[in-house]
């Protein structure tokens, strides 16, 4: 069985992340999302803490910490500001497709410009009903939204292989609904040359269970904190005489809204102890995120009704955890396909057919850029 006491050095993380999000990332959450991005002074304060290289291999600059340690500080984050925590976040997910794929060769010819180039954002696309097609060793499509505003490298993941993009795309700016400080943009690939592709079923399965995991740490954040804001309101918040957290069904709203956060952060951390310990988690990184979306739309749109019209204004940052909340559970296919690939584990159901072979790489096939 796994244990969820936290050793000395994760709570000393956990401690030093939630400092910083709460003195950097939430004071400045309506400036970041006005902005489309954060502002210098926070992003070097997260260089210097490490963050962006938590989980890089220790032998490429990183801290070489594993899921667990990720999820807790994707966690502490979102409770900050979940776009931002994108935005301050260059690799993204895309480190664990090149790292799952193509292992610290990948990681050196494309992670380490990205991170080494300031602002640079690299993105993790799941197109599984593929809008972005390839010909010839060069990829056209459209993708309508993704949370940033450039994208200096593009890693496509589909549900056999994963190929990276660099060149030849255009970021369109939309007006995001949610996770504005990361940006919001369609992305329009013209011609851009395949300059890696890898085909492996398994490690497109792992890959994808990383992303979803990243995901669903970020959305723990969130309704942490839409939780947490609602109930301070309704303790402070008084009518007929008391305050409102005091009626009962209220009081039971909140402990529903604190029991669903609690058992949300539990799946994740389950998830999280199996990538660790080299354990199948397909399904418990599929099932951990279909229960942080739902959840998420459980808690944010009733933390958001307990202020009643204050919830829907800009004065308190209620409605900015539910466009956060909404926009989370939207990546990586959303809910839908997740659900699907937890049933099909659960069930037994045969995925596809592994076209990489005996090989857990894959097959690389090298192009010049």
């Amino acid at each position: 069985m796994p244990d969820f006491t936290l050793s000395p050095d994760l709570v000393l993380l956990q401690e030093t992340v939630r400092s910083f999000a709460a003195q950097e990332l939430r004071p400045r959450e309506r400036a970041a999302e006005a902005a489309r991005g954060i502002d210098g002074g926070v992003a070097s304060a997260c260089e210097t803490i490490g963050l962006a290289r938590l989980e890089l291999p220790e032998s490429l600059g990183g801290a070489g910490l594993g899921a667990l340690a990720g999820a807790i500080v994707r966690e502490e984050l979102g409770a900050g500001d979940a776009g931002a925590a994108l935005a301050l976040d260059p690799l993204g997910p895309v480190l664990y497709a090149l790292r799952d794929f193509g292992g610290e060769d990948a990681l050196r010819a494309f992670a380490l410009p990205v991170l080494e180039a300031a602002g640079a954002r690299a993105i993790l696309v799941f197109d599984a009903m593929p809008r972005i097609h390839t010909e010839g060793r060069r990829a056209h499509g459209t993708l309508p939204w993704v949370p940033a505003d450039r994208a200096d490298l593009l890693v496509v993941l589909e549900r056999e292989r994963a190929y990276v993009l660099r060149d030849s795309i255009a970021c369109e700016p939309v007006r995001g609904t949610g996770l504005r400080a990361a940006g919001a943009s369609a992305l329009r690939i013209e011609g851009s040359p395949v300059l890696a592709e890898w085909v492996s079923t398994p490690c497109a399965r792992r890959t994808l269970a990383h992303a979803r995991l990243h995901a669903a740490a970020l959305l723990v954040g969130v309704m942490r904190q839409a939780a947490e804001f609602s109930r301070r309101y309704a303790r402070d918040r008084v009518a007929f005489g008391r305050p409102i957290a005091h009626h009962q069904a209220l009081a039971f709203l909140i402990t529903d809204m604190a029991a669903a956060v609690d058992a949300a952060r539990l799946l994740v951390w389950e998830a999280a102890w199996r990538l660790d310990s080299g354990l199948a988690a397909d399904e418990a990184c599929a099932s951990a995120f279909v229960e942080c979306a739902e959840a998420s739309m459980f808690v944010a749109p009733n933390a958001l009704q307990i202020l009643g019209g204050h919830g829907f204004m800009q004065d308190h940052p209620v409605e900015k955890y539910l466009r956060d909340a909404r926009a989370l559970g939207l990546l990586l296919g959303g809910i839908d396909a997740a659900r699907d690939d937890a049933e099909r584990d659960l069930l037994g159901i045969a995925g596809p057919v592994d076209l990489g072979g005996d090989d857990p790489q894959g097959e690389l096939h090298a192009a010049s850029s």
